[in-house]
């Protein structure tokens, strides 16, 4: 039997790989696509479909769970303090980060690896192991159960992600055109506001998607420090139980709801990095 043509057994290679490739998005893409089918169901039919929950095959689909969950007092202030309490660490997180790595990029301290190792190893410390003096400091402080104390815990926890990918940044970078900079007159600091910050702005827009996505699922610090008025969306999906089991069509509908605004986000970040790598500061 004669071999294949080459360009036919590289056709066979391709169409082969593109099947294994579906199959592994199929599989990464189930669980969101069986949220979408259980907040469409009503809750008898949560527990009676057959299959894979095809809407209008298996079930007439109905939007009641997210008319309901958005008309609800308690999900719509678990979204608002979400929305408040992620920003603001990343926001804070950013603030001291980003001086911070230019300073450990730029500068000689007695130990840069050193300090630099440290920021990383807060990330190896288990955040369950500063639970309880957390939680006691700030309910001496008089903090408990407000947004400050999660806004506090989430930017210290996402504070060395900050710091060791934006260091890496500004070693990347020339240090040409900062010197350049200094020899027109600016400063240091505004060296680093007018030249190294714009030309490290993709990474930063990349370093904020990822510490968002962060403080946005946290949800060890906001089910313990959160006890009643500020719940966060991973704390208010936890609460989709009541004393007959798991209301897995409100838990459904609570994940698809806290999908938004990461989602949006990053879309949006996408086009940012896009056209700021496209952009280009160097020009040879």
């Amino acid at each position: 039997m004669p071999d294949l043509p080459s360009n036919r057994r590289a056709g066979i290679a391709n169409i082969l790989w593109s099947l294994l490739a579906i199959a592994i998005t199929l599989v990464f893409i189930f669980p969101l696509y069986w949220a979408v089918s259980t907040a469409l169901r009503n809750p008898v039919d949560t527990f009676t479909v057959a299959g894979i929950g095809l809407p209008w095959l298996d079930f007439q689909p109905t939007l009641d769970n997210i008319k309901t969950e958005l008309s609800t007092p308690e999900g719509l202030r678990a979204l608002r303090t979400s929305l408040l309490v992620t920003v603001s660490a990343v926001a804070l997180a950013l603030g001291l980060g980003l001086p911070a790595a230019y300073a450990l990029a730029r500068f000689r301290f007695w130990s840069n690896a050193d300090i630099t190792i440290w920021f990383l190893s807060q990330r190896v410390l288990p955040p369950v192991a500063t639970l309880i003096p957390f939680y006691l400091t700030f309910r001496a402080v008089g903090m408990l159960d407000t947004p400050w104390a999660l806004i506090l815990v989430n930017a210290t926890f996402i504070l060395p992600f900050v710091v060791v990918i934006l260091r890496q940044t500004f070693l990347d970078l020339p240090r040409e055109l900062e010197e350049a900079a200094l020899v027109d007159g600016a400063s240091y600091l505004g060296a680093f506001f007018r030249v190294a910050l714009p030309l490290a702005m993709p990474a930063v827009a990349s370093t904020g998607l990822i510490i968002f996505a962060f403080a946005w699922n946290e949800f060890l610090f906001a089910s313990s420090l959160g006890i009643t008025e500020t719940k966060t969306m991973p704390a208010h999906m936890a609460g989709a139980v009541d004393t007959r089991g798991v209301q897995f069509w409100f838990m459904a509908t609570r994940a698809l709801i806290a999908m938004v605004p990461p989602v949006l986000l990053a879309l949006f970040a996408q086009r940012y990095i896009v056209r700021g790598l496209t952009l280009g500061a160097v020009k040879g």
